[in-house]
């Protein structure tokens, strides 16, 4: 079976057609790169992941690790891997020179991320966890911090986790129990238990190096209390060699439906006295530090999302282009050669739902990574703050919209490739069961929605939900002037009415629940999950419509049979997105405009 990842034409639409990756070369930053390197860097990626996380991408999948009292066991080719990824400098492409990295554009960096993906899934999240973990210290770190810590993390020898769930503290961090005593020496004890730790334990680098959110003893209660740490599961010297072991110890391995290929545990701090523990920045701040990996991990997981969705979806399709399978209603000669199976209109419907699900989020994903980059590296001030704006405002649709429709376009995978997607002959049932996950980890579906209603639209006045009713309004100016595409304009339109009438129900709701004269504030975002919906619902519609804005003037240009044929495929993808799934916010809007009531009414008693 073809086992190809992605559709080269679609990495170069999104790069250089769409988000006008060319301009980034003015930037200081980048002026050593161009097109070519950009492009070897891709290839660099996609051939350590068909090299050597596609041939393990089964056995990763169907041997998890164990864990026999003492230690884990990890099947050994993953070691040889993760190496190779390391020597090809991937995992450090966005850092600094100085750092190890390559000074990539993010959004670069997470297209060459996609292949990896897609081949080794959460096998590269130890490395993800790892780069994720070094920018968070570059960024909030002390200079000392930074010389010890982030280089070996840098360089691949050390590898790094985000510590925050607790047995009885998941979502709600505000109950946390992790405590930290300051030493004599300026160090802090830690004594705690956290779960589901990803990398939290394994044999693939010579240090873990943990942030651990913790409280200190007398701290405030409540997040204002909270502070985080660098505790490393072995200490280190001065002269930068392994010390003794800290006192953290495994408690033991979760097993999982899908994410099979890293460890994902029980830690437990300070059995013996006190985990070491070296104080991030300064007390009590520690969850602002931890957002900066948390907003980081979470793009990064609706980028999981969206590549899995795209591995499906390209997996899917070459499966219909080569399955010959029934014929078509309108074949009354039994005897005639069956057709393969890409040409039944509800097979077309299934895939063309993948792509526009597929494409769409993959889109928002890369979104994030310009807006990611334009906060620290834009020409102005006022651009980066601008960029900040829209990113914050939308960290967590990117987040969630590709977490919950990769695994609807992961869903019509399975079903296109009938009983052979349910069986592990095919990778389609794994791409559904990693993606599960997605919707899941580094805040659920439901956090991120109350997070967007009831923190990110009002914020500052609502300043990037205004931005953003900017940006769209100005697309749909732009691809007004094209009649063909007049369609999508009047619907993003009625969308955005739609999308601005609910928003301000909503936060006129929850002003006056705060005043304590209508409903409360619990009925209110009870339907939040909707809301997030909807809004990322026009969100995907308007990156859809700059596609086909894209689409529509390249076509009279296009010489090229294929050429012609990957815009059309742009423009009825957007036709079926702005059809069959744009229409169904009105009926969200609907529950939320009538504040419905029907879930939060329901007693516990009567289930």
């Amino acid at each position: 079976m073809n086992n190809k990842m992605l559709n080269e034409r679609e990495i170069d639409f999104l790069l250089y057609e769409l988000f006008d990756t060319d301009a980034l070369f003015e930037r200081e930053r980048y002026q050593d790169h161009d097109r070519t390197t950009f492009k070897e860097v891709i290839q660099t990626a996609r051939n350590v992941a068909e090299k050597h996380f596609l041939p393990l991408r089964h056995t990763l999948d169907n041997q998890q690790p164990t864990f026999d009292g003492e230690k884990v066991h990890i099947i050994p080719e993953l070691k040889p891997a993760l190496d190779a990824l390391n020597e090809s400098g991937m995992p450090s492409a966005t850092a600094d020179y100085e750092f190890n990295g390559m000074q990539l554009p993010p959004i670069v960096a997470n297209i060459a991320g996609v292949y990896l993906t897609i081949a080794g899934g959460t096998a590269l999240g130890y490395s993800m966890l790892t780069t994720a973990n070094a920018n968070l210290l570059q960024a909030h770190g002390s200079d000392a911090l930074i010389e010890k810590w982030v280089k070996p993390l840098r360089e691949g020898r050390f590898a790094g986790t985000m510590a925050m769930t607790e047995p009885d503290a998941g979502s709600g961090l505000a109950d946390l129990t992790t405590s930290a005593v300051k030493a004599d020496d300026g160090t802090y004890r830690i004594t705690g238990n956290k779960i589901y730790i990803s990398g939290g334990d394994h044999n693939l680098s010579d240090n873990i190096v943990h942030l651990v959110l913790a409280r200190v003893k007398g701290a405030p209660k409540g997040v204002k209390g909270i502070s985080l740490f660098v505790v490393p599961k072995y200490l280190v010297n001065d002269d930068g060699s392994l010390g003794a072991k800290n006192d953290v110890a495994l408690a033991g391995l979760f097993h999982k439906m899908g994410g099979r290929a890293q460890t994902s545990t029980a830690l437990s701090f300070g059995e013996q006295g006190g985990a070491i523990g070296y104080l991030v920045g300064e007390e009590n701040h520690g969850l602002a530090y931890m957002f900066h990996m948390m907003n980081e991990a979470r793009i990064m997981v609706g980028t999981s999302g969206a590549a899995l969705a795209m591995g499906g979806y390209q997996y899917s399709l070459e499966y219909a282009k080569n399955r010959p399978q029934g014929r078509l209603p309108s074949c009354k000669d039994p005897l005639s050669p069956p057709v393969n199976i890409i040409e039944h209109a509800d097979v077309k419907r299934m895939l063309l739902a993948q792509k526009a699900y597929a494409e769409g989020a993959l889109a928002l994903v890369l979104l994030g990574s310009q807006l990611s980059d334009d906060e620290k590296t834009a020409n102005t001030k006022e651009q980066r703050s601008y960029a900040h704006t829209l990113l914050d405002l939308l960290t967590p649709v990117i987040k969630t919209w590709p977490s919950e429709y990769g695994t609807k376009a992961n869903d019509f995978a399975i079903q296109v490739l009938g009983g052979a997607g349910y069986v592990n002959e095919h990778p389609i049932e794994m791409f559904y069961r990693d993606n599960r996950l997605n919707p899941i980890h580094e805040g659920t579906t439901g956090i991120q929605s109350l997070d967007l209603l009831a923190r990110k639209v009002p914020m500052g006045g609502m300043q990037g939900y205004q931005a953003l009713m900017t940006e769209m309004t100005n697309t749909v100016k732009d691809a007004s002037n094209l009649d063909t595409l007049s369609e999508f304009c009047q619907r993003l339109t009625k969308a955005m009415t739609t999308l601005n009438q609910t928003t301000d129900k909503l936060l006129t709701a929850m002003g006056n629940s705060r005043n304590e004269h209508h409903e409360s504030i619990d009925q209110v975002l009870a339907n939040s999950v909707h809301y997030l919906s909807m809004f990322g619902h026009v969100v995907v519609a308007w990156l859809w419509l700059k596609q086909a804005k894209v689409a529509t003037l390249a076509l009279p240009n296009t010489a090229h049979e294929s050429e012609q044929q990957f815009y059309q495929g742009k423009l009825q993808a957007a036709q079926y997105f702005y059809r069959y799934e744009l229409v169904q916010i009105e009926q969200w809007a609907s529950l939320l405009n009538a504040l419905d009531d029907t879930c939060y009414q329901m007693q516990t008693s009567w289930f």
